[in-house]
C-alpha cells in the first residue's frame, strides 16, 4: 500500500508546473457579443477585398493600356487599405479572444489547486489510517461490523483518490491547451502586425506608382503603349526559353527519388488554406494562347498584395532575389526558393516583399514574404512550382540573369 502511495505522489508532483503567463479578463456573454461582433465585421471586410480582387481581373483582360495601368492601380490602393482595415480588426478580436481565453484559465488554475489540496487530504487520511495494523483495528473496534466498515471507509478513500488524480490529470491537461490557444493567438497578433507594415509601405509605393502614371498620361500616353508592347515581345522571349529548358528537364524527372503523391506532403502556402486556383498547373487555357511554350510550370493563388507568403515544409532557402533587376516585369520578380528535406523544391514567386535569406532553414508554416504583383503577373497573386530536387538549380538566362529552373511537377497532388 504504501508503494501505491509513493508512486501516486510521484504521478502528482511530476505533472507540469503550471505557466504564468496570463492576462485578466473575464469570460461572459458581453466579451463574447464584442468577439462575433469583431468577426462579423472581418467577413464584411474580406467581401470587399474579394469584390476589389474581382475588379483586378476584370481590367486584366482589357487591352494594355495606360488607363487599364491607372485603374490598376487604384484597385490596389483600394484593396491594401481593406487588407489594413482587416489586420486592425483581427488585432482587436485576437486581443478579445486571448482576454476570454484568460479568464478561463484562471478558471482552471483554482480548479487545479482545489483538486491538490482534496488529493493531499485522501494522501494524508490514508497514510493515518494504514499505518495501524488491521488486526489492532479489529481488537479496537466493538464489533466485526465496524470493523468492517471501517475497510469499506479505506477502499473508498483509494477510489476518491484515484478519482481525483485522473480529473487533476485532465484539467492540467486543459489548462496546457488553453496556454497553448493564448501562445498561437499573441503570435497571431505579431503577425498581423508586421502584415499591416508591409502593406502600409505597399500603399506608398502605389502612390509613388500612380503619380508617375498620371504625369505620363498627360504626354507620353503613346510611348507608354511603345514600351508595353516592348515588353511583351521580351516576355515571350523569356518565357520560350525557361519552357525549351523545363520540357527537357521534365523528362529527367526520377520518380523514385520522390515521395509518393499524396495530400498534406506540402502544405498551402498562403494563410487560411487559401485555395482560389486562378490558373493551374501544366497545359492550362491561359497558357495556350498566353505563353509561347503553352505550358504553366506551377499554380497561380488569387490573394491581394500584401498577405504572408510560408514555406510549404521544412528545408533550407537556397535562394532568394528580385529578377526585376535584370528583366523588369519580364518573370519571376520577386522570389523564395527553399529546398526540402523530402527531395522537392518549391518556389514561390511575384512577391511583393521577401521575409529570408539564402541559407535560412525554415520550419513548415514559417513565413517567408508576401504575395505582390512583381515581374510577369497580371495582378497580386503568388506563383507556386514544385521541383524534383535532383534536377533543379539557378541557370543563368540569356535574358534575365540567374533563372530557378528544373523538372517541374503537378503541385497539387502534394499539397
Amino acid at each position: 500500500m504504501k508503494k501505491l502511495l509513493i508512486t501516486i505522489l510521484l504521478l502528482v508532483s511530476a505533472l507540469p508546473a503550471l505557466a504564468e503567463q496570463s492576462i485578466g479578463g473575464s469570460h461572459d456573454q458581453v466579451l463574447e457579443n464584442q468577439i462575433n461582433s469583431k468577426a462579423n465585421e472581418l467577413k464584411e471586410i474580406h467581401e470587399k477585398i474579394q469584390k476589389t480582387q474581382n475588379s483586378l481581373y476584370k481590367t486584366e483582360r482589357k487591352k494594355k493600356t495606360l488607363t487599364r495601368e491607372i485603374n490598376r492601380n487604384s484597385y490596389k490602393i483600394k484593396q491594401l487599405k481593406l487588407g489594413l482595415r482587416s489586420n486592425e480588426i483581427n488585432i482587436d478580436k485576437l486581443g478579445l479572444e486571448i482576454t476570454s481565453i484568460n479568464g478561463t484559465i484562471d478558471n482552471t488554475k483554482s480548479d487545479v489547486e482545489l483538486k491538490n489540496e482534496a488529493i493531499y487530504k485522501i494522501i494524508r487520511e490514508l497514510h493515518l489510517r494504514e499505518s495501524e495494523d488491521i488486526v489492532i483495528s479489529f481488537l479496537k473496534n466493538l464489533s466485526l461490523s465496524e470493523s468492517l466498515t471501517q475497510i469499506n471507509d479505506l477502499s473508498d478513500l483509494h477510489l476518491a483518490l484515484n478519482r481525483d488524480v485522473k480529473e487533476l490529470l485532465l484539467l492540467k491537461q486543459s489548462l496546457g491547451s488553453q496556454l497553448g490557444q493564448v501562445s498561437k493567438k499573441r503570435r497571431g497578433v505579431e503577425q498581423e502586425y508586421k502584415t499591416s507594415r508591409v502593406r502600409k509601405s505597399l500603399v506608398e509605393e502605389q502612390r509613388t506608382e500612380r503619380r508617375s502614371l498620371l504625369a505620363m498620361a498627360k504626354n507620353q500616353a503613346k510611348s507608354y503603349e511603345e514600351e508595353i508592347d516592348a515588353l511583351s515581345k521580351k516576355q515571350e522571349e523569356i518565357a520560350i526559353e525557361v519552357e525549351k529548358l523545363e520540357a527537357t528537364l521534365r523528362r529527367q524527372i526520377n520518380p523514385d527519388g520522390l515521395p509518393a503523391e499524396r495530400p498534406g506532403v506540402l502544405s498551402w502556402p498562403l494563410e487560411r488554406g487559401y485555395k482560389r486556383i486562378t490558373q493551374g498547373y501544366g497545359s492550362t487555357r491561359f497558357a495556350r494562347y498566353g505563353y509561347k511554350g503553352r505550358w504553366h510550370n506551377g499554380i497561380d493563388i488569387g490573394f491581394p498584395s500584401g498577405t504572408p507568403v510560408f514555406a510549404s515544409a521544412d528545408g533550407i532557402v537556397t535562394n532568394a532575389g528580385d529578377q526585376d533587376k535584370y528583366c523588369r516585369r519580364g518573370a519571376y520578380g520577386k522570389y523564395v526558393v527553399v529546398r526540402h528535406s523530402n527531395n522537392l523544391v518549391s518556389l514561390s514567386a511575384h512577391m511583393s516583399r521577401i521575409a529570408v535569406s539564402p541559407g535560412t532553414r525554415v520550419k513548415r508554416g514559417d513565413l517567408i514574404g508576401y504575395v505582390g504583383s512583381t515581374g510577369y503577373s497580371t495582378g497580386p497573386h503568388l506563383h507556386f512550382t514544385v521541383y524534383d530536387g535532383s534536377t533543379f538549380k539557378m541557370r543563368r538566362s540569356r535574358s534575365c540573369g540567374p533563372m530557378p529552373s528544373g523538372g517541374d511537377l503537378n503541385p497539387r497532388k502534394y499539397l
